[in-house]
């Protein structure tokens, strides 16, 4: 089991101040470290109400600076954003200063908001970041490259290079991540097998068995009714904004919440989970070893003051009875 600290670092009005939450994930990071979690992962949007994380290559080496063994993960970095030869350089500075706990998931973004603000064409979204691939590849060898017309020398190396997922859930996708990248990663295990049949017909390693995602979100306390009370709207906040992103993209809702949100419903999907610490050791044991758990700690800006009330007690009474799913 693969266990995940993560953060988009949402901060809606009725939420905690984002200097507050910036300073408390830092922390918790450090904390996820210390206890001995795999990853950190961070997400990436623009121009979003809530503040949602427009820059997770900083966030990740501020990270890097408190932290010593956990992975990084940007998980999706919106390559097409990007240009791509000041990306490989900000990949490679951030690969040296983590000494080598890099890993970022290539996404191909869907909002239009976030292509229009970049004077980018979302209709070209494949191919900038099949682009940002060639790209990446060639800037960490050392070699000067063509690109564009022009002579481009990146500097520094990174070494070893980070690796390169690739983000996202249609069968296409899956098989391209087979030809162009060093991992598929799609947020509910869909198509894993395209990509892994992909994989073995290119006579590469078998990848396995993909490590499908658990709760999107777990709480440990002792006082899951009044703890529940308070997280509500800021499950509800995230639920609803994804929702409405989709509109935005595809002209409707869609995703689990696509019918909309109620707050006293969320518990029931079984993605948002508030428990007895025996309940969440019973719940993480039942997912077994090819799974992820993640954490959520500020979820939609939830008060750090909970959320360390959870981790805390998340550390001192379920870690030492699941830790042994590691791996």
């Amino acid at each position: 089991m693969e266990f995940v600290i993560s953060y988009d670092m949402r901060a809606p009005d009725f939420g905690a101040a984002p200097d507050e939450l910036y300073a408390a994930a830092l922390d918790q990071c450090a904390w996820a470290d210390d206890l001995g979690f795999d990853c950190v992962g961070l997400g990436e949007h623009h121009g979003a109400e809530d503040g949602y994380l427009p820059s997770p290559l900083m966030m990740a080496s501020a990270i890097a600076g408190r932290t010593r063994r956990i992975l990084l993960r940007p998980n999706a970095l919106l390559a097409p954003l990007y240009d791509p030869v000041k990306l490989a350089e900000d990949l490679a500075v951030l690969q040296l200063l983590s000494h080598g706990r890099l890993e970022v998931v290539i996404g191909a973004g869907y909002r239009p908001s976030e292509f229009e603000m970049f004077g980018k064409r979302r209709e070209e979204r494949q191919a900038l970041y099949v682009k940002a691939f060639e790209v990446l590849r060639k800037a960490w060898t050392g070699e000067t490259f063509e690109y564009e017309g022009r002579s481009v020398c990146a500097r520094p190396v990174p070494f070893p290079a980070p690796r390169l997922l690739l983000g996202g859930s249609h069968r296409a996708v899956a098989r391209r991540a087979a030809h162009i990248a060093d991992g598929f990663y799609p947020p509910n295990g869909e198509n894993w097998e395209v990509y892994r049949e992909e994989c073995l017909k290119l006579g590469k390693t078998d990848p396995g068995e993909c490590k499908r995602l658990g709760p999107i979100y777990t709480h440990v306390t002792k006082t899951p009714e009044a703890d529940w009370a308070r997280i509500a709207p800021h499950a509800a906040h995230c639920a609803r904004s994804y929702s409405e992103w989709t509109v935005e993209a595809y002209g409707r809702a869609a995703g689990p919440f696509a019918e909309g949100v109620d707050p006293e419903d969320l518990l029931g999907t079984g993605a948002y989970r508030v428990l007895g610490p025996e309940e969440a050791i019973e719940m993480i044991r039942s997912l077994g070893f090819g799974r992820t758990f993640i954490l959520t700690p500020l979820l939609g800006g939830l008060d750090p003051h909970l959320a360390w009330k959870g981790l805390r007690l998340f550390g001192d009474s379920v870690w030492p009875h699941v830790r042994d799913l590691q791996g």
